[in-house]
C-alpha cells in the first residue's frame, strides 16, 4: 500500500510559479512511475505530467515547456515545478503512483492517489 500526500498549492497571479510536492510512503517508491493530474471545476480530470522509474518524462501539450516533473528517490518525493502559470491552470492537482514503472498518461493505469491540492491562478 502506498500513501501520497500533496503540498505546495495556493493562489498565484498569472505569470507566477508554484512547486507542488508529493510525498510517498513505502520502500518501493523508486520502482514506481508517478503522475500529476488535474481537475478543474465542471471538467474531467486530465493528465498533466508523468515520470518513469528511470526519470523518463512526458507532458500534456498544454503545459509542455512551462511545467517540469522530477523525482527525488532518497526523499520518496515527486515534484511539479509550474512556471508561467495561466488562469486556465486553475484546478485541483492530484499526484498518482503506478507500480509498473513505465510512465503513462492514462489515469486508469495508476493505483494510488493523493487527496489533491488546490492551485488557483488569478488574472
Amino acid at each position: 500500500q502506498v500513501q501520497l500526500v500533496e503540498s505546495g498549492g495556493g493562489l498565484v497571479q498569472a505569470g507566477g510559479s508554484l512547486r507542488l510536492s508529493c510525498a510517498a510512503s513505502g520502500r518501493t517508491f523508486s520502482s514506481y512511475a508517478m503522475g500529476w493530474f488535474r481537475q478543474a471545476p465542471g471538467k474531467e480530470r486530465e493528465f498533466v505530467a508523468t515520470i518513469s522509474w528511470s526519470s523518463g518524462t512526458n507532458y500534456a501539450g498544454s503545459v509542455k515547456g512551462r511545467f517540469t516533473i522530477s523525482r527525488d528517490n532518497a526523499k520518496n518525493t515527486v515534484y511539479l515545478q509550474m512556471n508561467s502559470l495561466k488562469p486556465e491552470d486553475t484546478a485541483v492537482y492530484y499526484c498518482a503512483a503506478r507500480p509498473r514503472g513505465t510512465w503513462s498518461v492514462n489515469q486508469y493505469e495508476y493505483d494510488y492517489w493523493g487527496q489533491g491540492t488546490q492551485v488557483t491562478v488569478s488574472s
